[in-house]
């Protein structure tokens, strides 16, 4: 039976979703859950691989299990969380074809990016965002997006040392909207696309800041699009500002009720 999850975690003290041998992960306390319930040695297949400190709110990966083992696909979920760590919770969970991977099978990921603006840190923003002090420009912020979107070679914005097939790729969607959290104001910037490169997000992200804030022309945006060069851009972003938020799919994975 292959069953997908969705999970939800906070990636403050964990090593990313990929198993390593020293260090929690998302990956290595699913497969070691799985083998605490059933005795088996499931391999828990995620729909990306996120780094040290990033979130998710709805990271989906898969899992074969067993036929003789009694018990529904939909109550995976609250079996799972029995024996998870607290900053782990499977959300739902479900059958699914058995041609279904949690990878390859997905569409289109979105992700948010989270800031805030303060000259001093905010204890119940600090775990999930990212302080900065000066509020951006937001008509250059959703310029520099506008620019971004869309179908582009984005090799610039990867970390050195990222191995790919192809650097090109699709962002459907990149939005740029402010608000305010205990008074305080907030930007998130959401992305949605067909995949991104390793740390891709956290430095679009730095990109869009550092514009807002007259700190890297529009030209040099353009210019690393078109040349691939990344010291044309700006840093990356801390992990700790960036959450999954989900996965499509093209159909629903599951079911509204369980």
């Amino acid at each position: 039976m292959n069953v997908a999850l969705l999970v939800s975690y906070d990636g403050t003290a964990l090593c990313g979703w990929q198993i390593q041998a020293n260090g929690r992960t998302v990956q290595g306390e699913l497969e070691a859950a799985l083998r605490s319930l059933f005795g088996a040695d499931a391999r828990v297949t995620g729909s990306g691989r996120t780094d040290a400190g990033v979130h998710a709110a709805g990271q989906v990966c898969n899992f074969s299990l067993d036929d003789g083992v009694k018990i529904l696909p939909e109550r995976v979920a609250d079996a799972l969380n029995t024996v998870l760590p607290p900053d782990i919770r499977v959300l739902k969970s479900a059958a699914v074809p058995g041609s279904f991977d949690a990878c390859r099978s997905a569409k289109r990921k979105t992700y948010r990016y989270f800031v805030y603006i303060s000259p001093h840190e905010h204890p119940l923003l600090e775990r999930y965002a990212v302080r900065i002090r000066q509020l951006p420009d937001m008509a250059k912020v959703r310029a520099c997006a506008a620019l971004l979107e869309g179908e582009h070679d984005f090799a610039a914005f990867s970390a050195a040392g990222a191995s790919v097939q192809t650097s090109v790729r699709t962002l459907y969607s990149l939005c740029a909207e402010k608000e305010e959290r205990y008074g305080i104001p907030c930007l998130r910037f959401d992305v949605c696309g067909n995949g991104f490169l390793y740390n891709m997000v956290r430095i679009l992200a730095g990109v869009l800041l550092e514009h807002g804030t007259g700190k890297l022309p529009l030209s040099a945006v353009e210019e690393a699009l078109q040349t691939g060069k990344r010291d044309l851009l700006g840093k990356t972003m801390p992990a700790k500002g960036l959450t999954l938020l989900s996965v499509d799919y093209g159909f629903p994975l599951f079911a509204e009720r369980q």
